[in-house]
C-alpha cells in the first residue's frame, strides 16, 4: 500500500522523541532520575545498567534527541532509529522510580520503526542516494500499529473495571493535586466531572481503535481523540504521549487523505495490492511470537496469587494506567549476622523524595533497596541481614493496613518475577 502514513509517521515520531529527550533534560528530569540518586532502582536483572558518572547522562539524552532529528529527516536512518531505540531502552531500564507506562510503549514503537522501511521517500537517504526510493509499504506495518494499539486501548479499559474507577473514587484522587491549576483547578473538583472522566476514560479506550478503523465513524474519532489526549497533556502534564497517540491516528486514514494534508505534490502511488514476500514465514512467525507476548503479558497478574493492587506483581507492562495512588511507611532494620549488632536505616540517607515514596510501597522497591543495603554493608566488611519493620500501606486512601512480613530477610531472598511473594501479607483491600 501507499506508504505517506508512515513517512509522515516518522517524521511526527522523530520530532516527538526529540522533544522528550531534551525535554527530560531542560524539565529537569534526567538531574532528578539519573544524576543526582545514588541508587536508581533499575528493573530487576538489569542492575549492570547504571547512569553514567558526571555530565554522562546530559549527553546520552542530547545524544537520543539528535538522533529523533536524524530519524525525522530520514538521514542514515536505520543507524539512527537503532541508536535510539538502544539508548531509549537503556534508559527505560536503568531506572523505575519514573516508571511510566508511556516509557514502555515507545520501546516497542521504537522496535517497530527499526524494520519498518519509513526512509523509502521524503528522506536524506533518498536524496543522497543511500537508498533507492520507494512509494510503497508492506501491508503489515499498518496493522502492526493498529494491532499494538488496540492491545494497549482494550486493556487500558478493562482494568478500569473495578471497584475504585467504577465509583469515581479513583478519579477524585488523581484530580485532587490539580485543584491549584490556573481556571480549570476547581472545574476539576466537581463530583459530576468525575463521572464523565471515568465513564469516558472507559468507554474511549475501549472503542477509539475501532471508530478510527471504520469509516463512518473515523472523523468523530479523530475528534474526540483530539480532545481526549490534549486534556490528559494539560491536566497529567504527560510528555509526549498525547500527541505520539495522535500521530498514530495517521495510520487510520487513507493514503489519499495523508498526502493532500502533509505531502500536497504527491498523488497516492497505488490501490492496495496483493504481493507475497519471500519472507512471508517469517513475518508471521516474528510477529505471531511478538502479539502472543503482549497478549499474554498484560494478564500474567491473574496467575499470581492475590490481588494484584496489593501486591503490585504483574502490574508493570500491562497498560494498567492510572489505577492506584499508594502510600507506604515502616522502618528498615539492618542486622550484623556476626556480631548481631542491630542498626535502624534512614532511608533519606540514601533516596530521594520519589524514591522514598515508592520503597515502602512497592515490594520489589523494598526488596531491592535491602539488597543494595547488603551490598553497602559488604563494601565495609560486614555480612548483614534486611528487615522492613511495621511496614504498613495505604491504596486509594484506605486505611493504612499491615504490608510486608518483617521477619523476612529481605537482603537473603530471592525475587521471582512470575511467583507470589509470601513475605508479601495477604491483601487486606476488602477490610
Amino acid at each position: 500500500m501507499d506508504n505517506g502514513p508512515l513517512l509522515i509517521f516518522r517524521i511526527f515520531f522523530g520530532i516527538l522523541v526529540t522533544l522528550e529527550c531534551w525535554g527530560a533534560i531542560i524539565t529537569g528530569w534526567v538531574k532528578r532520575n539519573l544524576v543526582d540518586p545514588e541508587y536508581t532502582f533499575p528493573f530487576i536483572d538489569f542492575e549492570r545498567l547504571e547512569p553514567l558518572p558526571g555530565m554522562g547522562m546530559y549527553f546520552y539524552f542530547g545524544l537520543m534527541g539528535l538522533t529523533g532529528i536524524c530519524i525525522a529527516l530520514g538521514y542514515r536512518y536505520r543507524i539512527s532509529i537503532v541508536t535510539f531505540t538502544v539508548l531509549w531502552t537503556g534508559a527505560y531500564l536503568m531506572q523505575k522510580a519514573a516508571y511510566n507506562n508511556h516509557y514502555y510503549l515507545l520501546v516497542l514503537i521504537s522496535l517497530f520503526m527499526c524494520i519498518f522501511p519509513a526512509n523509502k521517500a521524503k528522506s536524506l537517504d533518498v536524496k543522497l542516494g543511500y537508498v533507492k526510493e520507494i512509494h510503497t509499504m508492506p501491508g503489515y506495518v499498518k496493522w502492526t500499529i493498529v494491532f499494538q494499539l488496540l492491545i494497549v486501548y482494550v486493556y487500558a479499559s478493562v482494568a478500569k473495571l473495578y471497584g475504585d474507577w467504577l465509583d469515581f473514587g479513583m478519579i477524585k484522587i488523581l484530580m485532587s493535586p490539580k485543584a491549584d491549576y490556573h481556571l480549570i483547578g476547581s472545574l476539576l473538583q466537581e463530583p459530576w466531572l468525575h463521572k464523565v472522566i471515568g465513564t469516558v476514560g472507559i468507554l474511549f479506550d475501549l472503542l477509539i481503535v475501532p471508530a478510527l478503523l471504520w469509516k463512518p465513524t473515523r472523523k468523530i474519532a479523530f475528534i474526540a481523540s483530539i480532545f481526549f489526549h490534549l486534556f490528559n497533556s494539560i491536566v497529567f502534564q504527560i510528555g509526549i504521549f498525547p500527541y505520539l497517540s495522535l500521530a498514530f491516528t495517521v495510520f487510520f486514514f487513507p493514503a489519499e487523505t495523508i498526502n493532500k494534508i502533509f505531502f500536497k505534490h504527491r498523488a497516492a502511488q497505488m490501490e492496495h495490492a496483493l504481493v507475497i514476500p519471500s519472507y512471508k514465514n517469517m513475518v508471521l512467525v516474528g510477529f505471531g511470537i511478538y502479539f502472543l507476548i503482549q497478549l499474554l503479558l498484560p494478564i500474567r497478574h491473574y496467575f499470581i496469587k492475590d490481588e494484584v493492587l496489593w501486591t503490585e506483581e504483574g502490574h508493570r507492562m500491562s497498560w494498567r494506567m492510572m489505577l492506584r495512588s499508594r502510600y507506604g511507611k515502616g522502618t528498615f532494620k539492618v542486622i550484623n549476622i556476626k556480631t548481631k549488632e542491630e542498626e535502624l536505616v534512614r532511608p533519606k540517607d540514601y533516596l530521594n523524595k520519589g524514591q522514598l515514596r515508592k520503597v515502602f510501597s512497592y515490594p520489589d522497591f523494598a526488596w531491592q533497596f535491602a539488597q543494595y543495603l547488603k551490598k553497602k554493608y559488604a563494601e565495609k566488611g560486614e555480612d548483614v541481614a534486611v528487615y522492613l519493620k511495621n511496614s504498613k500501606i495505604s491504596i486509594n486512601g484506605r486505611p493504612y493496613k499491615s504490608f510486608i512480613d518483617g521477619k523476612t530477610n529481605l537482603a537473603d531472598t530471592p525475587w521471582k518475577p512470575l511467583e507470589h511473594h509470601e513475605w508479601i501479607l495477604p491483601s487486606q483491600l476488602d477490610k
